[in-house]
């Protein structure tokens, strides 16, 4: 996660965050503390149901590093 976290995230690679970048263009990378702030502001809008492995975990991690535990839902 060091790797995602001490630099930038490609929405693209995330469906659910892809859908949150609705705005933007899904191909550039946001900063991993946008990032979590994209997550946490429009949690409303995340399918938990539909999240992959691997996006579950990134935001296991961002939350762990950004949001000390606890994502503001």
């Amino acid at each position: 996660m060091a790797q995602r976290c001490g630099h930038q995230i490609v929405p693209a690679e995330f469906p659910e965050l892809r859908t949150l970048v609705w705005n933007r263009d899904p191909l550039r990378p946001i900063d991993a503390d946008e990032v979590f702030a994209l997550y946490e502001r429009n949690w409303r809008f995340v399918d938990r149901d539909r999240l992959s492995d691997k996006e579950a975990l990134l935001i296991r991690e961002l939350t762990d590093i950004f949001g000390h535990g606890r994502m503001l839902a």
